[in-house]
């Protein structure tokens, strides 16, 4: 039996450029940049794991900058001298000695996981209950290039089979420009893909009422967030007044997040990250809230890395409540490989990888070229 002691901790920092601007509704990223978090056992078994936000601290107010001061100033004398199997009894402690910082704790207990699970040889997915599925859906978020380039996009994904479905952001145009140039992306993909709408809880109730009515009757088969994550209510009335779903992801972090929002019916749909739910057992958490109320799930990205991306694929494929597809593209962003084997997408999706532990591996020379000095 291996030593499971943990010995050692180090986050490092990465900055991974990517294939074209990201755009968000309140900034754009040209290059993402990665928190990598490695746990090593005495027993000589090696963990990852990612602390990683969209865009920068904007969307959760962390950034890899705190996180990584968080991890090694606080978690870290939590963490070491215990054994990786203790998962439960860590992020307990973690919890009396850290506020909030979900995205820090995500990236040492998704590295608790993989330690632990190549310890004992058997993929990540197993200790989560086992793996249901092989794969998942992966949806595609398009670029905030002109409407003519976004549908060529759009259309090359299409042509080779890597999607089926399509989101676009919202909240940085005027709303009347940016309901025009969404409905005409939806016209032109109408009856070859489905195309839904995040607005980042840029609008107010007022915009929302005038334009997601139009929104909805122009094509578009989901929204995400439109309004402030904290105003339930008028995300409540909100998806009441329309004929589409309402996804909830702002508005969601924590399990008693899931139980409000299907208490108030403010959503048909929840957003699960890895990232900001603090790592997979609190994710699970809300997928059984989610689930036991009736409402979906969709397996969502925080512009994950490979390994942030592939705990997210092991938690979907073994939850049956993540019924709503993924956006788990996070890695065809990246336009450097980061992984000695690339994670396997196609035929609009991703495959579950195999393995012990999450499954993938990194290649050290690309760590060591995009590591920030």
């Amino acid at each position: 039996m291996h030593d499971l002691t943990v010995d050692s901790l180090t986050t490092t920092i990465l900055d991974i450029p990517l294939v074209r601007p990201h755009k968000f509704a309140t900034t754009s990223m040209d290059a993402q940049p990665l928190l990598l978090v490695e746990i090593r056992t005495a027993g000589g078994a090696i963990g990852y794991g990612e602390g990683v936000v969209p865009g920068g601290p904007w969307w959760g107010g962390e950034a890899v900058e705190t996180m990584q001061a968080i991890i090694e100033r606080y978690l870290a004398p939590v963490i070491l001298g215990r054994r990786v199997d203790e998962i439960t009894a860590i992020m307990l402690e973690v919890e009396r000695v850290v506020a909030g910082a979900q995205f820090a704790k995500a990236g040492v207990e998704v590295a608790l996981h993989d330690a632990w699970a190549r310890a004992l040889g058997v993929p990540v997915h197993v200790l989560l209950g086992g793996a249901y599925r092989d794969g998942v859906e992966v949806t595609w978020a398009l670029g905030s290039a002109p409407v003519e380039t976004v549908i060529a996009e759009a259309e090359e994904k299409l042509d080779r089979k890597l999607h089926h479905s399509f989101k676009l952001k919202m909240g940085a145009l005027d709303p009347a420009e940016d309901t025009d140039r969404v409905i005409a992306v939806a016209e032109a993909l109408r009856g070859r893909a489905g195309v839904r709408v995040d607005i980042n809880a840029r609008w107010d109730r007022l915009t929302a009422l005038r334009y997601l009515p139009k929104l909805a009757a122009g094509g578009i088969e989901l929204i995400e967030q439109p309004t402030p994550g904290e105003q339930l209510d008028v995300l409540a009335e909100l998806n009441a007044a329309l004929p589409i779903p309402v996804m909830a992801d702002e508005s969601v972090r924590t399990p008693h997040d899931a139980f409000t929002v299907a208490r108030l019916r403010a959503a048909d749909v929840i957003a699960v990250k890895t990232t900001k739910c603090g790592g997979l057992a609190r994710s699970r958490e809300v997928v059984a809230v989610a689930h036991a109320a009736g409402l979906a799930c969709h397996g969502a990205t925080s512009i994950e890395g490979p390994i942030g991306t592939a705990a997210s694929i092991h938690l979907a494929c073994s939850q049956p409540g993540i019924n709503f597809g993924t956006e788990l593209f996070g890695p065809l962003l990246f336009a450097e490989e980061l992984l000695a084997e690339p994670l396997r997408y196609g035929d609009g999706g991703v495959a579950l990888p195999t393995g012990p532990g999450l499954g993938v591996d990194l290649d050290p020379a690309a760590v060591a070229a995009f590591t920030r000095s």
